[in-house]
């Protein structure tokens, strides 16, 4: 894992920098656990658009990651290559059980070629990869693939280079400190795979032009204040205008922006943050 950074030969070589998957070790995927993605350019199934500025894009499969990991329990597998998933910026593994059936899953920081992986609704050995409910998981831990609701599948901490910490069991919940830095109670019998989010340099990277912006599945934005008066709220006006007389900058649909708290605060699950978090979104 690092970042390589090239000669300055161009205006957008000079800015940019790529991953250098040193920490790759199989280039082709495994066919078996391939999916096609259809583009959907952030259109619902009117054809209208629901989500702007996403279209186009290089072509890619979905690879078939196992959140779960519950079909195969006290089983164990051996991790066969380490690959880059485009979908995300975390590496995934390939592991086989000993009777050749082979499956994705997310790869820890540390987890090499020829480690064994194990999952278990019981106690079993802590290490890298491990996955089991979080009553089982010695305290202090760091975990990622987090579940919310018991065999559902991880649902938290699955970015790259991420990880929450467990810091204790009281009742039949689990407290958890996030990667956000928000403490929050989840089931204790919901699993959690053992380990640190691998790839944690992938935040380094710089796009440095708008070629690999498009590449990655992104149309172009345009501030508001350049549209028309029709398009936003904050459009018109001559030249580089400000944005008027108004409270503060607001969405394309006429709602406060910036620095609000969009979370329901009627939502169920708020009486479950012990700790709201600390870290700003960028």
């Amino acid at each position: 894992m690092g970042i390589k950074v090239y000669k300055p030969t161009t205006p957008g070589r000079r800015k940019s920098s790529v991953d250098d998957f040193s920490d790759v070790t199989k280039k082709n995927p495994e066919k078996s656990l391939l999916k096609i993605i259809k583009g959907q350019a952030g259109r619902n199934n009117s054809g209208k658009i629901t989500v702007r500025h996403r279209g186009g894009g290089a072509k890619k499969y979905y690879r078939l990651v196992d959140f779960k990991r519950i079909t195969r329990v006290d089983e164990e597998a051996v991790v066969t290559a380490i690959e880059y998933d485009p979908n995300r910026g975390a590496r995934i593994a390939l592991i086989e059980y000993t009777d050749g059936k082979k499956s994705y899953i997310l790869a820890p920081a540390g987890l090499v070629v020829n480690d064994k992986v194990k999952s278990s609704f019981g106690k079993i050995e802590a290490t890298t990869g491990t996955r089991m409910p979080m009553e089982h998981i010695p305290v202090g831990l760091f975990v990622y693939n987090i579940e919310l609701t018991p065999k559902k599948g991880g649902q938290l901490v699955r970015g790259a280079g991420v990880a929450a910490q467990l810091l204790g069991i009281e009742g039949k919940y689990a407290q958890l400190r996030l990667p956000s830095g928000e403490i929050r109670s989840v089931l204790k019998v919901c699993m959690a795979s053992i380990g640190t989010m691998s790839n944690p340099d992938h935040r380094l990277v710089r796009l440095g032009k708008a070629g690999r912006r498009r590449h990655l599945g992104w149309r172009p934005t345009v501030k508001g204040k350049n549209m028309n008066p029709c398009d936003h709220p904050h459009g018109g006006g001559e030249g580089h205008s400000p944005i008027g007389q108004k409270r503060g900058p607001q969405t394309i649909y006429g709602k406060t922006a910036l620095g609000v708290k969009t979370r329901n605060k009627k939502k169920w699950s708020n009486k479950l943050i012990i700790k709201p978090r600390t870290k700003k979104r960028k």
